[in-house]
């Protein structure tokens, strides 16, 4: 398989995981954009209109893959950009790169306050708990390693987690609003894709981390 995308082709990343939906397209060459709606609970009432008018002026026939933050973050909104991209490339028949939230908001401390080779992140959840992470930084922009994959913890045991990691981290904190890390995400998404990964939309699944009722 050839590592860049065909001439003319394009990917879309979507991230819906909090109020503010994120999307950005890219050729990975000479045109990127991305944009950011703050909806908050009119995500379903406008995700839909607002990809449309985006995509333009590709089309979706340009699109050679499409990326998607698959939690953790908020359950309903996070349901429907997984769905939503599901759809998308299932009718379109290309790659689905499912990316954690987590790993996006990593990847773009990089090119701020990001300084140590191991990061760790959280983010709030619900019932007193917190969503975290570790990554490391790979060499050469290579990407992440996911040395703690996303999970749900008491912020008790995340401080004995880190008081106890063997190596120097840097902890990030997510902020409230994530879809600002959507060029992250695409960028995490086309580093897979240089590596030769093809995902098939059906094995996109969204990581909530905790049941919504309990």
């Amino acid at each position: 398989m050839q590592n860049f995308l065909d001439p003319g082709k394009y990917a879309l990343a979507l991230h819906t995981t909090s109020p503010e939906v994120g999307m950005a397209i890219s050729n990975f060459a000479d045109n990127s954009r991305c944009q950011t709606w703050d909806l908050g609970t009119d995500l379903s009432s406008y995700l839909h209109a607002h990809l449309a008018e985006f995509i333009k002026p590709q089309i979706w026939a340009e699109l050679g893959f499409i990326a998607v933050a698959k939690g953790p973050g908020s359950f309903t909104s996070t349901r429907i950009g997984v769905v939503t991209a599901r759809t998308l490339a299932q009718q379109l028949d290309i790659p689905l790169f499912a990316i954690s939230t987590l790993a996006a908001v990593c990847h773009q401390s990089l090119a701020t306050e990001a300084k140590e080779k191991t990061i760790a992140v959280q983010l709030p959840a619900h019932r007193g708990e917190i969503f975290v992470a570790i990554y490391e930084v790979l060499p050469n922009g290579s990407g992440l390693n996911e040395v703690l994959p996303d999970t749900v913890m008491k912020p008790e045991k995340w401080q004995e987690t880190l008081e106890n990691w063997p190596n120097s981290y840097q902890l990030i904190a997510a902020p409230a609003k994530l879809g600002a890390s959507v060029s992250s995400l695409l960028e995490l998404a086309y580093l897979d894709w240089q590596k030769g990964l093809r995902p098939h939309w059906s094995s996109a699944l969204p990581f909530y981390g905790q049941h919504p009722i309990e």
